[in-house]
């Protein structure tokens, strides 16, 4: 299983990377893993600014359908609409094509409270 040293994960398995004030969010090669193959991403909440831990959308999976949450709070600025076709990308390259949204950081502090790579491995791996 993959864990880039490069982001900031969440105890939900989402992930974020920083660049600037820009977060970039997907969820984790493990999430992608438990859910299965995933069949349709929904989100619809572009341009909207959420808290953390507040759900942006959904991911459906031939096993299930399961929220996606905020790990920081911010504006939606951008979505991947790749996914609106190529849904799998999700499950081919979670950190890379797979991305879901680009957030507007409004509160760049609560990134000190997500985990480091070390730490979330060590939290799936218990």
């Amino acid at each position: 299983m993959n864990f880039p040293e490069n982001l900031k994960y969440t105890k939900d398995h989402e992930w974020v990377s920083i660049s600037g004030n820009v977060g970039t969010i997907g969820i984790t090669d493990f999430a992608q893993r438990e859910l299965g193959d995933i069949v349709y991403v929904d989100i619809g909440t572009a341009g909207d600014t959420l808290d953390i831990e507040s759900v942006f959308g959904t991911v459906e999976a031939v096993k299930t359908v399961s929220d996606l949450l905020m790990p920081v709070s911010g504006k939606i600025i951008e979505l991947n609409k790749e996914l609106d076709t190529n849904p799998e990308a999700v499950n081919l390259d979670p950190y890379g094509k797979g991305w879901m949204v680009k957030i507007e950081l409004t509160n760049p502090s609560e990134l000190d409270s997500l985990m480091d790579a070390g730490a979330y491995q060590d939290m799936v791996s218990a």
